[in-house]
């Protein structure tokens, strides 16, 4: 049932994606705002109660509903709950017109819509940006996004409460950013909690992204990448997941100011003599080409994920 519950979901957002701003999503950030506004009087120990009822409100009548039909055996119900909460919890064609939008720009060699669209995708200040930043900052979303919207979705559905993981997974996700990442949110005691409980929840998660990268990709220098670099960006999952997709498709992400220090931008200098080869993070400047690799790594991985699934569900099936 897992595996039919994700590709039936993953079909039906392929014939109707779900919009970024659709109503369940905008309740959910509502309620964010309120349990933020309940419960924040500056102090960590706030914000700690706040996510976890915030998650409880939303994890226990998902985990509820599919009991239920569970217990009374509606098989047919509950393989179309999990379809539904898969459908809502997924997010790979949510921005995907923005990537291919600034894929197909730059292939035509027009900057000023590729830059323009990647500020509507990302909120970034894009004016005076080159062709190689553009593109890299729209691989390094594109595989940020579909790690948090869909690999790390694909893990926790595959626990045994399935729906409600999965539920768990995406509004943790949410939460880091909602209660972190806002100006007025950025030096609040509130937020650590959920930036923590994010970190733990995605730890395993991110490291098979990174893997599956690897595996259908070049592997050798995914690793290499992973292993020198990753820890020099101050987000762990970010700097996993960057390396090992840029190793993987030999493009160069991540830049100093990122605080990926001692990544340099081209292959033949060094940042000192101490260190030599070891500060040199392996690939090419990213172009619009590296925009098509990206696609092609992103549905290698999927597939991977989905092989590996059937594969699990048919020695279940089996006993």
């Amino acid at each position: 049932m897992t595996f039919l519950s994700i590709l039936c979901a993953l079909l039906i957002e392929q014939l109707k994606p779900l919009r970024a701003d659709n109503p369940i999503y905008a309740e959910i950030k509502s309620l964010a705002m309120r349990m933020e506004t309940w419960f924040n009087a500056g102090h960590a120990n706030h914000g700690r109660m706040g996510w976890f009822l915030m998650i409880g409100a939303l994890m226990v009548p998902t985990a509820g509903i599919y009991w239920l039909l569970q217990h009374y055996q509606l098989t047919l119900l509950a393989f179309a709950w999990n379809v539904l909460i898969v459908y809502l919890t997924l997010g790979f064609r949510h921005y995907s017109h923005y990537f291919t939008s600034i894929q197909l720009a730059l292939s035509a060699g027009d900057e000023a819509t590729a830059r323009t669209l990647l500020a509507d995708w990302t909120k970034l200040d894009t004016v005076g940006m080159e062709a190689s930043e553009i593109a890299r900052i729209a691989v390094e979303k594109a595989l940020i996004t579909t790690h948090r919207n869909v690999f790390g979705v694909f893990f926790w559905f595959l626990m045994p409460l399935g729906p409600a993981c999965a539920v768990m997974y995406r509004v943790a996700e949410y939460l880091a950013r909602a209660w972190n990442e806002p100006e007025h949110m950025r030096n609040e005691a509130f937020g650590q909690f959920a930036a923590r409980a994010f970190y733990w929840i995605d730890w395993i998660p991110v490291r098979l992204t990174a893997v599956a990268f690897a595996v259908v990709g070049n592997f050798e220098d995914a690793i290499y990448a992973w292993r020198n670099f990753a820890q020099r960006w101050q987000d762990e999952a970010i700097g996993i997941i960057l390396t090992a997709g840029g190793g993987a498709m030999g493009v160069r992400l991540g830049t100093p100011a990122e605080t990926a220090a001692r990544v340099v931008t081209t292959p033949d200098l060094a940042v000192d003599d101490s260190d030599s080869e070891s500060d040199i993070l392996p690939g090419e400047e990213p172009g619009a080409r590296a925009l098509q690799s990206t696609v092609g790594l992103v549905w290698r991985a999927l597939l991977l994920w989905m092989l590996l699934l059937l594969l699990m569900s048919g020695a279940v099936f089996l006993g």
